[in-house]
């Protein structure tokens, strides 16, 4: 049962009191899940300093059931305005969560102070609670880092460069998240039982998998992705053209020359090996897409995790609530309990059968407004049509002068 925005009551009919009045909504044969929480989501092509009314990024994320987004390291701050525009409702959009500019080795950390002085831009001022501590200088500055961090209540994530040693220090120094795969394959118990011990995420992002060919491009190589009709309601014509109809330089792919390989070329099914025996030992890991291809790239980059055999059940937690946990927020999302938001996506098919049924979405509900996950109309509690506003790709030009 969802009252306003948060979940009152779950259970079987008969074990949950229904309010006179209240609005039931037959999902009679559907699965339901969490909302998707996308862990290292860049929105790419957002529009600087003058903001458009409509993000169609943000809009396909959210018809394809991702309602919680955290970009690790935008380079600038006007995510937080976008942040402000979603949460006030003055556009639709999933969740938005962001670590603002990263921390780079140019703060020059000098001290544990001074440490606390530059994470305070990130706890009062930019008021981000994640922050990307990105090979911010030698071990000690890192530990100095992670110890304002811890102070000031902010949840840091890192990335380790491929450098595969760096990522052991993260994690034995205490940092929650480490982004993107591990450089090296197979990985051992070793090292699983460090991120048992440890608690830090992994979200590997395998749509941009290190040691080979990226990982998105054997689903464009392998999916009709040009003719997705979801895609082509949200997503502008000339983007999805110039990812879809050809492969190689300029579209996005691997880098390089080429973007066709055949198919014993990908590494990504070697790092869902790790996956897998993560999962398995109780350790972490994150579903991150990238920002690769909006909206329908979060769900291959769940296939991806899965294809080194990890159940459907542990793929859809990291897609849940250790995506929430790993960004500081698993008691207010990442599960349908009680007393927390009330973010759910309502599939037709059941993903434990088959995880690609993940794309099989009736309905999206996000923040106790529920919509289609077609068309993004309203279903409730206002029953209305998307007022489209016409998407903006590229940022005006709004040179002025004297007229001469």
């Amino acid at each position: 049962m969802v009252v306003d925005n948060k979940i009152t009551a779950v259970g079987l009919p008969d074990s949950v009191e229904i309010p006179e009045g209240a609005e039931i909504i037959d999902v009679s044969g559907k699965t339901l899940v969490p909302g998707f929480v996308d862990v290292h989501y860049h929105s790419m092509w957002l529009i600087p300093e003058i903001h458009p009314e409509e993000v169609w990024q943000y809009m396909t994320m959210l018809s394809y059931g991702v309602t919680t987004t955290r970009d690790p390291q935008t380079a600038f701050t006007d995510v937080l305005s976008y942040t402000d525009r979603v949460e006030t409702g003055g556009m639709i959009g999933p969740r938005v969560y962001s670590t603002g500019p990263g921390v780079f080795i140019g703060e020059n950390i000098q001290s544990a102070d001074h440490a606390k002085t530059v994470l305070r831009r990130y706890a009062e001022y930019f008021d981000t609670k994640t922050l990307k501590m990105y090979m911010s200088g030698n071990r000690q500055q890192r530990q100095w880092i992670i110890a304002a961090a811890r102070e000031l209540e902010i949840m840091p994530t890192t990335e380790g460069g491929l450098d595969f040693k760096l990522d052991m220090t993260h994690a034995i120094d205490g940092y929650p998240g480490i982004e993107h795969t591990l450089p090296i394959a197979p990985i051992y118990s070793d090292v699983v039982e460090l991120f048992e011990t440890s608690q830090t995420t992994n979200t590997p992002t395998l749509l941009v998998s290190y040691g080979g060919p990226f990982g998105e491009n054997y689903f464009y190589a392998t999916e009709n992705v040009h003719d997705d009709p979801k895609l082509r309601m949200f997503m502008p014509e000339e983007n999805l053209d110039t990812r879809t109809r050809r492969r190689g330089p300029g579209a996005g792919g691997s880098p390089g020359q080429a973007g066709w390989f055949v198919e014993e070329e990908y590494i990504f099914p070697e790092h869902a090996e790790f996956v897998k025996k993560m999962l398995e030992s109780d350790a972490r890991m994150g579903v991150g897409s990238h920002g690769q291809l909006q909206g329908l790239g979060y769900h291959w980059e769940m296939w991806a995790m899965g294809s080194g055999g990890a159940e459907p059940h542990d793929v859809l937690r990291a897609a849940t609530i250790l995506g929430a946990e790993a960004i500081g927020f698993g008691e207010q999302l990442g599960s349908i309990e009680e007393g927390k938001f009330a973010d759910i996506v309502i599939l037709n098919s059941n993903p434990m059968d088959n995880l690609r049924n993940t794309r099989d979405i009736q309905y999206v509900m996000k923040d106790g407004r529920l919509y289609d996950g077609m068309t993004l109309a309203e279903v409730y509690p206002t029953p209305r049509l998307l007022d489209r506003q016409g998407s903006v790709q590229a940022a005006p030009n709004t040179s002025a002068g004297i007229r001469r």
